[in-house]
């Protein structure tokens, strides 16, 4: 008995085949639970009152993961009634959805602990705050955005939330910045967090994302232990954490930065100062954008994790040597530094010699406990 169906609407010649097919294969399926159903399809071709039809003869089978895919240029509006089934446990929104949640529906809630938005088209900021609220048992949300929606502020407000991801590649090119798109972020159990994209991002971290977790003395704890970093930077973005954030659990940090994040290196500075268990830093420089930047200063941090054991640095080339006073800084005040790995793809066998003996004598003069020292 098939548990897997896949459907695409581009494998039959007509809309009225295609759905008399999906609903053939359905209703004739044996499987005492269907564990996965993808639907790829036009809605130029497909009623709506065929899609609620296959959404529901899926319920039927106990469906465990439904994605939907829907090609343009036409939006699906998806209705938020189907969303109730308590056996979804993952649910995969595709291209040209439309997720529209007015205030009236703000109260529903939904059961699947994995969500994807693909690319998707919201109707507003509500619509995003309302159906992300109702999710009340979510654990893992995937958000990938060209900004083509009409969303100004995403607001990620689940209480169960652990694992968080963020592509967000603002092609517009917007130049004024009032115009930009933000994030905020209430996620309190958060563990992951990775945020991918090109520019003109900003993120807040709102306090009550740490209201249930204070120490005596009022020092705030946030329970992330892995956080991956990777977008290319104007002057203007920002990744704004509640005052006195302590990162307790924090234990592994990756920031991929344009020239821009170098010159300013604000969000470096302000993590490694709050990250007391940090053991594992990996900085992996991006040249992809080569706008002209006001160059900021390496400012030195108060301390480096006392934890920190390995240290990644993937060289550019185009930054290496505002690059370098962070690294020199990590290999000379990281006293248990046990690898420090340098890859240096883009340069000559000379370059990477003189390079090798410059931090070879950081490391000789330093405290670290730094044994290993590779440059590739």
């Amino acid at each position: 008995m098939v548990s897997k169906l896949e459907f695409d609407y581009q494998h039959y010649g007509d809309g009225e085949t295609f759905s008399d097919n999906v609903c053939s294969v359905l209703i004739s399926s044996k499987a005492p639970v269907l564990e996965s159903l993808r639907l790829r399809f036009s809605i130029d071709s497909s009623a709506p009152v065929d899609i609620e039809l296959w959404i529901s003869i899926a319920y039927l089978h106990r469906v465990c993961e439904l994605e939907l895919d829907v090609v343009g240029p036409s939006s699906f509006k998806l209705p938020v009634n189907y969303l109730f089934y308590r056996d979804l446990d993952t649910l995969k929104l595709k291209n040209f959805v439309l997720v529209d949640c007015p205030d009236q529906d703000r109260h529903r809630k939904y059961y699947m602990r994995t969500l994807h938005l693909c690319y998707v088209n919201c109707k507003n900021d509500d619509s995003v705050a309302n159906f992300l609220s109702g999710c009340h048992v979510l654990e893992n949300l995937v958000v990938s955005r060209c900004r083509w929606d009409h969303v100004k502020t995403f607001t990620i407000a689940v209480p169960t939330l652990q694992r968080l991801e963020i592509c967000d590649w603002n092609w517009n090119g917007q130049e004024r910045e009032q115009e930009f798109g933000d994030y905020e972020i209430n996620a309190p159990c958060l563990k992951y967090l990775k945020i991918k994209g090109t520019r003109d991002i900003r993120f807040r971290l709102v306090d009550q994302m740490i209201a249930n977790s204070c120490t005596s003395d009022n020092q705030d704890l946030w329970r992330i232990r892995n956080f991956s970093l990777s977008y290319r930077s104007s002057l203007i973005s920002e990744i704004a954490f509640p005052k006195y954030t302590i990162f307790h659990q924090l234990v592994y940090l990756e920031l991929c930065t344009s020239q821009a994040m170098w010159c300013n290196l604000l969000t470096l500075i302000l993590i490694i100062n709050t990250c007391p268990r940090l053991q594992v830093l990996k900085l992996i420089g991006c040249g992809w954008d080569n706008r002209k930047v006001f160059a900021g200063r390496w400012n030195t941090p108060k301390n480096v994790p006392e934890c920190l054991e390995t240290f990644v640095w993937n060289c550019c080339k185009e930054q290496q040597e505002k690059e370098k006073g962070v690294v020199k800084y990590i290999l000379r005040n990281a006293n248990r530094l046990k690898k420090a790995r340098i890859i240096m793809k883009e340069f000559s066998s000379q370059e990477r010699l003189k390079m090798i003996e410059e931090f070879k004598s950081v490391v000789k003069a330093s405290n670290s406990s730094c044994n290993i020292l590779v440059v590739e």
